[in-house]
């Protein structure tokens, strides 16, 4: 009598739902600044330039802290490394919501940077790990999302917050969330082959696929020569630059977007509340559209330099749209072409998956921390250059065509320098 094999488990998309959750919680803890950000500069008396220095901040030690976190993660594995990452992260937050001057508060936000570091390089070993490579770009869409979706969806409930109980009450929210969601995480995540839930088929598939499943993945002993290795493969220094340039598009939204549309705009707070939604709900579905389109053209039997790349150049070349708000008068259109915009840059979100396919095996940390390393120093320079542009010409017209140019930049990149889509492999 023939017997049935058992059918394939799906616990992989438990661990994907767990980085989605983590996701959401770590862009919602370090862009709340930007809806607190108008209330807060009159109570701390904060100008424009000033404010641009507060929303880069975060980037100062987030950025420095990337290969460091790469390396701290290459060594202690994924499981404890996001839960001390999330701890105190999440408490960082929190005490944004006790910040008196710009002094306790730049504090508070370099304190998040240094442990928010880890998160993506961690993401990036998590779908390395748990994924076949014709399902990584979903993943990665779909853990990507969650830094949409909590601005989103929950917006009007912050603004909300903001207005009835004040500023400081947003960073108490969204910490204790943070703190509730690490401990979660120390429960319920498992490598695969530590997971009491998978099967041997799931693990089977994952492995067909390029999936890394097995109980040790040989590591690389680090050294500081390993950067500039890497740093020679094109693959790498391409996707840099463009990450770079799709991070300066999301900078924007998460830093400056609700006081564009307070300032330059003159909207009232429940109309900004409301309009804030928009853009947020169109990354999101950008995010995955740029996801499924990505393994939908690999399982069709295109190339991978295919399914990446057009997504990302796409979504690039279409994200350089934003500058065309300085040009019409109507609230619904600048909303409409900001939305566009957001989800070009949505569909340009895919570069995490890149990672996952080009990283030598026993060196994912570090290629991701070098990655986020570039992506976000976007963070430390757009905020900036945002708030001196304001600041000098009292216009927002400026900012947005330094979005715009940064975004070509982008699609440029990955047309004429990232090269073919394979593992690096060190000698």
């Amino acid at each position: 009598m023939q017997t049935q094999s058992a059918p394939r488990t799906r616990v992989r998309f438990f661990i994907l739902s767990l980085l989605t959750i983590g996701t959401m919680i770590n862009y919602l803890d370090r862009t709340v600044l930007g809806i607190a950000a108008p209330s807060l500069r009159g109570e701390l008396a904060i100008d424009a330039a000033t404010m641009g220095i507060v929303f880069s901040a975060f980037s100062w030690t987030y950025a420095a802290m990337q290969i460091p976190g790469g390396i701290f993660l290459d060594r202690f594995g994924t499981r404890l490394t996001y839960f001390l990452s999330l701890i105190f992260w999440s408490l960082s937050t929190l005490l944004h919501g006790v910040a008196t001057n710009l002094a306790s508060l730049l504090t508070f936000r370099f304190a998040l940077g240094v442990s928010e570091a880890p998160c993506f390089p961690t993401n990036s070993r998590v779908v390395a790990t748990w994924f076949p490579q014709q399902e990584r770009a979903f993943a990665t869409g779909v853990y990507t999302v969650g830094e949409y979706v909590g601005l989103a969806f929950l917006s009007p409930l912050l603004f909300w917050i903001m207005g009835a109980f004040g500023w400081r009450a947003l960073f108490f929210a969204v910490g204790i969330a943070g703190v509730l969601f690490g401990l979660f995480w120390w429960v319920s995540y498992r490598e695969p082959h530590e997971s009491k839930t998978v099967n041997q088929a799931e693990l089977d598939y994952i492995a067909a696929g390029g999936g890394i499943v097995t109980q040790k993945t040989a590591q690389t002993k680090f050294e500081w020569r390993l950067v500039g290795k890497l740093l020679r493969f094109r693959q790498l220094v391409g996707i840099c630059i463009g990450q770079f340039a799709g991070n300066s598009t999301l900078v924007f939204f998460l830093t400056w977007f609700p006081t564009y549309l307070a300032t330059e705009r003159h909207m009232g707070w429940l109309k900004i509340g409301f309009f804030t939604v928009l853009p947020f709900i169109a990354a999101s579905v950008g995010v995955l559209f740029g996801g499924w389109l990505s393994d939908w053209l690999l399982r069709r039997g295109r190339s991978a330099n295919i399914a990446r790349k057009l997504p990302i150049i796409t979504g690039l070349l279409l994200a350089s749209v934003i500058v065309t708000a300085n040009y019409v008068d109507s609230d619904y259109m600048v909303i409409g072409i900001l939305s566009l915009s957001f989800f070009a840059q949505g569909m340009a979100a895919l570069g995490w998956t890149l990672v996952s396919d080009i990283a030598p095996k026993g060196l994912l940390g570090l290629t991701g921390g070098i990655f986020n390393f570039a992506a976000n120093l976007a963070g430390i320079i757009t905020p900036l250059v945002i708030g001196f542009i304001v600041a000098a010409t009292g216009s927002f017209v400026g900012a947005l065509m330094f979005i715009a140019v940064i975004a070509l930049i982008g699609a440029f990149s990955y047309i004429f320098v990232v090269g073919d889509i394979r593992r690096i492999e060190l000698a």
